[in-house]
């Protein structure tokens, strides 16, 4: 190969070399979830670049990427009641960065927009809804805890990210409240069952007596119709004759009369002497 060829392939591969580092830093690609940040010789864009393929000033021109998506965070916070007790909660954060705040986060928030925005302001609205409610109310009234601090915690974030929910995860008490707070429940539990007992037995008392009253009013009833109808207590015999043969004796116009089966009667005459 003559020193002519060998500086015309060396051209071209320059050539190739330039033109594919050219390509490479005058074109940018934002991922899906993410939108770009146009930075020119520190100067930031006013726009952003949306997700996909697109050109850009070489060397002088870089994309930062930020992300849209929803992210979650843990997050803890140490917290007083009304009565001063230390409540620690452990919470989890759902959040994401709106595409009208990824210029403004990149340009007014360094780092991760999450610990310098939206934890100190989250923790902060929690103290304050924790500090009206007492330590046995943090725990029995948790989704109601949650629901304020959440709204607390929108209004200080503003709208430049948004807070889609905060998670109560995890709600400690010190051992000594804890044992209070059990001890309390099961007193409570056991005067609900003392007067679930009373009011049973209230309700039993009652049921008696309505039925004593009435059994009373029945007899009653029954002596009352004997004295004004003596043929009452023929009706009664009547009603629980059991189908066999009766036998009737005695009477003698006094309207009272006995009845006797025909087996006592048969009884009766084998041992009349004849």
């Amino acid at each position: 190969m003559t020193p002519q060829k060998l500086a015309k392939l060396i051209g071209i591969a320059l050539l190739i070399f330039v033109l594919v580092v050219l390509g490479s830093t005058s074109s940018y690609i934002v991922e899906p979830g993410y939108r770009g940040v146009e930075v020119t010789l520190g100067k930031v864009s006013s726009v952003f670049k949306p997700e996909g393929f697109g050109w850009k000033t070489p060397f002088v021109t870089h994309i930062v990427p930020l992300t849209v998506r929803q992210q979650t965070k843990e997050l803890s916070a140490d917290c007083y009641s009304s009565d001063l007790q230390q409540v620690r909660t452990i919470l989890r954060v759902l959040y994401r960065i709106p595409e009208s705040s990824v210029v403004k986060i990149y340009q007014q928030f360094a780092g991760d927009p999450f610990d310098s925005l939206i934890a100190p302001r989250v923790q902060e609205a929690l103290k304050e809804v924790t500090a009206l409610q007492s330590a046995e109310q943090i725990v029995k009234k948790r989704e109601d805890i949650k629901v304020k601090a959440l709204a607390a915690a929108r209004l200080k974030v503003g709208d430049i990210l948004v807070i889609e929910d905060i998670v109560i995860q995890n709600i400690d008490l010190t051992k000594e409240l804890e044992t209070a707070i059990e001890s309390k429940m099961v007193q409570e539990q056991e005067a609900a069952k003392a007067k679930f007992l009373q009011q049973k037995a209230e309700i039993e008392a009652a049921t008696a007596i309505i039925k004593a009253k009435g059994e009373a009013e029945s007899i009653k009833i029954r002596g009352e119709a004997l004295k004004l109808t003596p043929a009452f207590i023929d009706l009664q015999i009547v009603e629980k004759w059991d189908g066999k043969s009766p036998l009737v004796i005695g009477g003698n116009g006094s309207g009272a009369s006995i009845l006797l089966p025909m087996v006592d009667l048969e009884k009766r005459r084998a041992q009349t002497p004849q």
